[in-house]
């Protein structure tokens, strides 16, 4: 009687698997590192001067005006001071804003000048509740 073939073990068809979702995995894996790298890259261009000179920076601190929901396309004029900005929605005409891009919980406004170039004004909203601050991005109408 003929020895019996040795059994075969599967160990092949494990080693295609463990293969295969190792090649879906590193895109993914590349494509989140990648993501993180450029998030943590966006805070590093705090400390650059702003590319336009006429960009004004206006800080409000609990300002009334921060519950307004300002989404883009708005256009909005302060009512209040430099150092006390009150802004206020209006339909678009000569000396008003247009909001070219809401920041939604953040107090950076090196963004905009990627998100949002045509910008030459920011208006930051702070508040103590960090998930309520935003930045708009604004452009003279």
């Amino acid at each position: 009687m003929p020895p019996a073939p040795p059994k075969r073990s599967g160990g092949r068809i494990v080693l295609i698997i463990g293969l295969t979702v190792l090649l879906a995995l590193f895109p993914c894996l590349g494509l989140t590192g990648w993501a993180a790298w450029k998030l943590s890259t966006i805070g590093d261009r705090s400390s650059e001067s702003p590319s336009s000179p006429s960009t004004a920076r206006d800080r409000a601190q609990n300002n009334s005006t921060g519950w307004q929901n300002f989404a883009r396309g708005d256009c909005v004029v302060n009512d209040g001071t430099g150092d006390h900005v009150r802004l206020r929605k209006v339909g678009c005409s000569p000396n008003t804003y247009r909001v070219l891009q809401r920041i939604p919980a953040t107090t950076d406004s090196a963004p905009c000048q990627t998100l949002a170039p045509l910008t030459n004004a920011v208006y930051v909203h702070d508040n103590p509740e960090d998930a309520l601050d935003f930045v708009l991005c604004l452009r003279k109408y």
